[in-house]
């Protein structure tokens, strides 16, 4: 054995730690990340405590137990917040060109943005569906586990030096005038116009934990699951699978697919290069 800085006795310790450290802020809170990709989550931690100047992930979760500000900052470390406007513009160019002629027919059309992170995507299918003529028609869930990033969501503000890319791939995934036209700006900011938030509903949800809350026509999750255990990848792909209408729409992130779901999850690959999946019908087709 070696107890050396770093070697197999201090990583031995260091999983133990992590392992009471996710168990106990389940037991306590109820924030399920014992199915997280463990490597994730120690950066994330590390992090934190460097920050924080705390020595030990031990010493981590005493404060979070007993400080519930220490604890939002774990959860704030822990969402996924990699995001941008029309990102992958490719994957908004086809839900505008494929999927939206199949919602065009419905009264009514619902779509969930899971693990929505700070909103710039959710942002993104609103000007979609502005510019579709759908907006009256529509109405978006945009849900995250973390709160601060639904408050960031909501106040639909993002900073000014973003928006040159953000335009770039507006243009790319379709975009019908200047982009420039949805919001306005001071010297550090962009924010979105209020009428996109119109029929936009925020809320606190967890993947892991929490269940389904309505029927979907599209339910998009992009790049959340890439940080999920082959276990919990299933687990939310049942909450999504049950969670679609008959013959309604999943779009996934550029590194996730459904190559490996329980058989009884049955759906057509609609755009497999956008990862854009269809449930199929009893009969194991769904209409192209």
């Amino acid at each position: 054995m070696d107890d050396e800085a770093g070697g197999p006795m201090n990583q031995e310790v260091e999983n133990v730690e992590l392992e009471l450290f996710l168990e106990g802020i389940y037991r306590y809170y109820g924030f399920d990340f014992r199915h997280y990709i463990r490597s994730s989550l120690l950066r994330r931690i590390q992090n934190r405590l460097r920050i924080e100047g705390i020595p030990t992930i031990t010493r981590l979760l005493d404060q979070v137990l007993r400080d519930k500000d220490m604890l939002d900052k774990v959860l704030h470390d822990f969402s996924i917040r990699v995001t941008e406007m029309f990102r992958d513009p490719g994957f908004f160019r086809a839900l505008r060109q494929e999927v939206i002629p199949y919602l065009r027919g419905l009264p009514e059309i619902r779509i969930w943005h899971a693990g929505c992170a700070t909103g710039e995507e959710v942002y993104s299918m609103a000007i979609l569906l502005k510019e579709e003529g759908l907006t009256q028609r529509s109405k978006i869930y945009a849900t995250d586990m973390s709160e601060s990033a639904i408050e960031k969501c909501q106040r639909g503000a993002y900073p000014l030096k973003q928006m040159q890319i953000y335009t770039k791939n507006y243009m790319e995934a379709g975009g019908m005038i200047a982009f420039s036209e949805y919001y306005q700006t001071d010297h550090q900011f962009a924010y979105f116009l209020p009428e996109l938030r119109d029929n936009i509903m925020f809320a606190q949800h967890n993947l892991v934990t929490d269940g389904s809350f309505n029927e979907f026509h599209l339910i998009i999750c992009r790049n959340v699951m890439i940080y999920f255990d082959t276990t919990l990848q299933q687990q939310v792909h049942k909450l999504f699978y049950s969670s679609l209408a008959a013959e309604g729409f999943l779009g996934l992130g550029n590194k996730e697919s459904i190559v490996q779901l329980d058989k009884h999850l049955q759906y057509v690959e609609f755009n497999p290069n956008e990862r854009i999946y269809r449930k199929a019908t009893l009969g194991g087709e769904a209409a192209k």
